[in-house]
């Protein structure tokens, strides 16, 4: 019995192990360290993750196109992240990414009539992100991804997040009811006013445009009758759904626009007059609103397209005393929360006194210039920025207010996703209003 060392190999006795790639070509064993497929696969993917640097390096630059922000670079501290989040990096700084993102969805939907937007979509339960239409179903479908927009007739579209939420709520409305009276108790019981509007979904104020059939239309519809029956009458919340409707047959057009999933300046007009009047009876008597010219603003549904679309918005003048015009067009997200009082000091006749805080969404940005207008003293923070406020931080936005109104767009409440109907969040808002009572 022989030994044979391990280094050599069994049909070459004496001959030291030699990687494939060093042998002869003529060998039976030799393999090339590089084939023309692996060598074609590493030039694609040097130019995918190089191309970016260089052409930055030379002045280019992606823009986002998107409604989100581009993906940061990813860091080293990330672990194995880095490498998993270096495609998406990338993918979002390629040139000329917008320009092949439109020209993909305009054969998309020309060519082969696909709906708009195909290849994008909100992905629920692992799922894969798609716009497959499916066949309308009597509810909702398990593990099917709704569409991120979706198409209507005459050329709208529709948030796709409205039916999901409606379909897969993460609360039903007994629970949603229940946290929303919670939330009034903790301001009311801490000697403040409390007032409550929801401003409506374009899916609900605006179905005539929408499809004949889609995916969750059964659940949707019977899930929004439910919403709009129960909470108004169970939680006080202000109803806008019939002056949003005489101010669209006053004014002649829709306060929503087919391209973009918010209402108008008309909308915050409305929305503005009915707290003025729920929080100081008989205040808007001698308001004085008129068109005064208007103004571009993006088209966000366009925008998650990847097409640049503007919307053209009616702007208004408002005076609470038949006096100045004391509107002032900020733009601002509320993320940093926004103080806004009179220039002047002045107390015009009409206006707000009490010290007011709003915590609001985007559609609040099309009632602030109203606000401005109408209130002696008035804070704006986004609903987010309040749920993720420590005491200290509420304390500074809070506890010199006399009134607290929650503005909130249907879809964070008809599913309960709003972080403002978390009892943690709640808790905490009443506890430090407890400690600064009014």
């Amino acid at each position: 019995m022989s030994s044979r060392p391990p280094s050599q190999l069994p049909t070459d006795p004496g001959l030291p192990r030699t990687p494939e790639s060093w042998l002869p070509k003529e060998h039976n064993l030799y393999r090339p360290r590089h084939s023309k497929r692996q060598r074609t696969a590493l030039a694609c993917a040097a130019f995918f993750f190089v191309t970016p640097l260089l052409l930055s390096a030379v002045g280019v630059h992606p823009t986002a196109f998107e409604n989100r922000p581009l993906r940061d670079f990813p860091s080293l501290g990330d672990g194995w992240g880095f490498f998993t989040g270096m495609a998406g990096w990338a993918t979002d700084h390629l040139p000329l990414r917008q320009a092949g993102v439109q020209a993909a969805d305009g054969i998309s939907t020309g060519v082969f009539g696909d709906p708009p937007g195909s290849g994008q979509g909100t992905s629920h339960e692992g799922g894969t992100v798609g716009v497959d239409q499916g066949q309308p179903s009597t509810g909702d479908v398990p593990g099917y991804v709704y569409p991120t927009v979706l198409p209507g007739k005459d050329g709208w579209m529709y948030l796709g997040e409205d039916v999901n939420a409606r379909c897969r709520p993460v609360m039903d409305t007994d629970h949603v009811v229940a946290a929303l009276r919670k939330l009034r108790a903790a301001v009311e019981n801490s000697g403040r006013k409390f007032e409550l509007v929801i401003a409506p979904d374009k899916y609900s104020e605006e179905p005539s445009h929408l499809p004949d059939n889609y995916v969750g239309k059964p659940c949707a519809q019977a899930r929004t009758a439910e919403f709009w029956n129960r909470v108004p009458r169970e939680t006080g919340a202000i109803d806008l759904r019939p002056a949003l409707a005489d101010a669209e047959k006053r004014t002649g057009h829709s306060l929503y626009d087919p391209n973009d999933t918010h209402w108008s300046f008309d909308g915050g007009l409305v929305m503005t007059y009915a707290l003025g009047q729920s929080i100081q009876p008989g205040s808007t008597v001698r308001w004085q609103a008129a068109p005064n010219g208007t103004r571009p603003w993006p088209a966000d549904l366009a925008r998650v397209l990847g097409r640049e679309e503007q919307r053209k918005l009616t702007t208004y003048s408002l005076s609470t005393d038949g006096g100045a015009d004391r509107t002032r067009y900020i733009a601002s997200d509320f993320k940093t929360p926004l103080h806004l009082t009179q220039p002047d000091g002045a107390k015009p006749a009409g206006s707000i006194g009490q010290n007011t805080a709003v915590v609001a969404d985007s559609f609040t940005q099309f009632a602030s210039p109203f606000l401005a207008a109408t209130c002696q003293d008035v804070t704006i923070v986004h609903a987010e920025t309040t749920a993720q406020s420590n005491a200290q931080e509420l304390t500074g936005l809070f506890a010199d207010r006399d009134v607290i109104t929650f503005e909130l767009v249907e879809r964070s409440v008809i599913g309960g996703s709003s972080p403002l109907l978390r009892n943690q969040t709640i808790d905490q808002l009443a506890a430090v209003l407890a400690q600064h009572p009014r």
